[in-house]
């Protein structure tokens, strides 16, 4: 995406070129073969969903052709991940690089350990434990696996008169692979009849594909995860420069 003149220039493949990606399936499965990809361009040339598409469908609604759609249909078909995860920006994790993820990004804690020791804010704790709580026997629960961002913010209490900034409070969430955008709904009134436009559906991984397969990565050290996680960018896209893969990927737990 280049900015000219105040408005959004996409960047992206002629209609008739042969490796154009025409179908979020076909997106699907090309982040499937790499294994993770961000939605709009960066630094990395190449490494992008925008780049890979037609420019023409942006935000048009055309749910065959719109990759801005396409995002809907793929975090609630769930067969990707999506979220906030490339320097607080926009993209796509496949399954099996969830859990090396999740373990760098984690530094390997869940939640409830990364809290005791320290490394979670007070106002990431609120949005938490509006989704989750402990049982008897200690287990987690999925509270609510339907609550509309909007309405997490309240309940959260986020907005006029209380806490702050809470979409940066979710996509720290998110880069720290605590959260996704696991659906998107829109919101309805009194009469139950929808409108707007579509609201967020954010989770915990966990809540949506279970424990052990987000956590699969946890045996190995978070530093190992995150070297295979820069490992992979680099086979696919070799010319990208050492700093602009820690951008994307962050830095390496050890030096947190």
């Amino acid at each position: 995406m280049i900015t000219e003149n105040g408005e959004w220039i996409m960047q992206g493949m002629s209609w008739n070129d042969p490796y154009r990606i025409r179908t979020w399936q076909e997106l699907v499965r090309w982040v499937d073969e790499i294994g993770f990809l961000p939605l709009f361009a960066n630094e990395i040339a190449g490494f992008s969903a925008e780049e890979h598409v037609s420019p023409k469908y942006w935000w048009t609604g055309d749910r065959t052709q719109d990759p801005w759609e396409w995002r809907e249909i793929i975090a609630a078909s769930r067969q990707l991940a999506y979220g906030k995860f490339f320097d607080k920006k926009a993209g796509f994790i496949s399954m099996s690089w969830l859990p090396v993820f999740a373990n760098a990004r984690r530094d390997g804690y869940d939640f409830d350990s990364a809290w005791e020791d320290g490394k979670i804010t007070q106002r990431e704790k609120r949005i938490m434990d509006e989704l989750t709580e402990t049982d008897s026997d200690g287990g987690i629960i999925w509270k609510d696996t339907q609550i509309l961002s909007t309405e997490l913010k309240k309940r959260a209490g986020f907005g006029k008169g209380g806490e702050k900034n809470y979409p940066g409070t979710t996509t720290d969430l998110m880069m720290k692979l605590y959260l996704v955008t696991a659906d998107f709904h829109r919101r309805r009134n009194k009469k139950g009849e929808e409108y707007g436009m579509p609201v967020s559906v954010l989770l915990p991984p966990e809540a949506v594909w279970g424990y052990d397969a987000v956590t699969a990565a946890y045996s190995e050290e978070p530093a190992e995860s995150w070297l295979k996680i820069r490992q992979q960018l680099q086979t696919h896209f070799p010319a990208a420069s050492d700093s602009a893969v820690t951008r994307l990927i962050g830095k390496c737990p050890a030096e947190t």
